[in-house]
């Protein structure tokens, strides 16, 4: 399998760990984020990735090399001028053999662990041309619970809602190149078009997944790895 991470945005609500890097390499428990990625995507057998990058891509290049260590190959996809994650993941695919399979894409801030296969094998019945990754809709704010007559009976911290979110993952199929812009998102351009022609399907997980946008973010994260590193290490004791 082939993989295309989006890792060009500059990250200015992550400032100031983004001086000098990236936002993917804003590092979680000393790993950068698409650290985290890459070793998901290679778990899952994908054996090829095009970082697609701008701002600052040398520090990608310098961490992850051609992906030896890694054991992928990376190929860099560089933006001399912002293109857009649209025109990102047009001009990534342009370097990828032309071969029927799909390919992967991915928003280089996330971290999560679900299984790919299910995925690929829900697109590939579907014929869709591109499937959208679902997560649920946590709420940021802590719920008050109210009767009609309006007591307070209890609280809920950060509940689950019942909405899914875009989950910044993609599968695409090839022939999705061609409605890629040349510039611009493709959320607010291809997306729409395939929506609206019965052409885009989604995929629901309930897998760990979180976006890494702010400085809350990255906090709330690096606890959460943290505690979920404790709680393996002493299940296994």
């Amino acid at each position: 399998m082939r993989a295309i991470i989006l890792a060009g945005g500059k990250g200015e609500r992550l400032r100031p760990f983004t001086d000098d890097r990236p936002k993917p390499m804003v590092e979680v428990l000393g790993i950068p984020i698409i650290g985290y990625q890459i070793q998901w995507l290679q778990a899952q057998g994908v054996t090829q990735i095009v970082i697609s990058c701008g701002y600052r891509c040398d520090v990608i290049h310098g961490y992850f090399g051609e992906g030896q260590k890694w054991g992928v190959r990376i190929d860099y996809s560089v933006e001399e001028t912002p293109l857009g994650r649209g025109g990102g993941i047009k001009k990534a695919m342009s370097m990828l053999p032309q071969e029927a399979e799909p390919i992967i894409a991915t928003n280089g801030d996330i971290i999560t662990n679900f299984s790919l296969q299910p995925l690929v094998e829900a697109h590939c019945c579907s014929g869709d041309l591109a499937t959208l990754v679902l997560t649920p809709f946590v709420s940021p704010y802590g719920i008050v619970e109210v009767t009609d007559d309006s007591r307070v009976i209890g609280f809920r911290e950060k509940p689950v809602l019942p909405y899914w979110i875009n989950g910044g993952i993609y599968i695409l199929s090839p022939e999705v190149y061609s409605f890629l812009p040349d510039l611009g998102d493709h959320e607010d351009t291809t997306f729409p078009q395939l929506a609206s022609e019965g052409r885009m399907g989604a995929f629901k997980t309930q897998a760990f997944w979180r976006a890494v946008d702010t400085v809350k973010d990255l906090s709330e994260v690096n606890r959460e790895l943290e505690k979920r590193l404790i709680t393996s290490f002493l299940s296994q004791g």
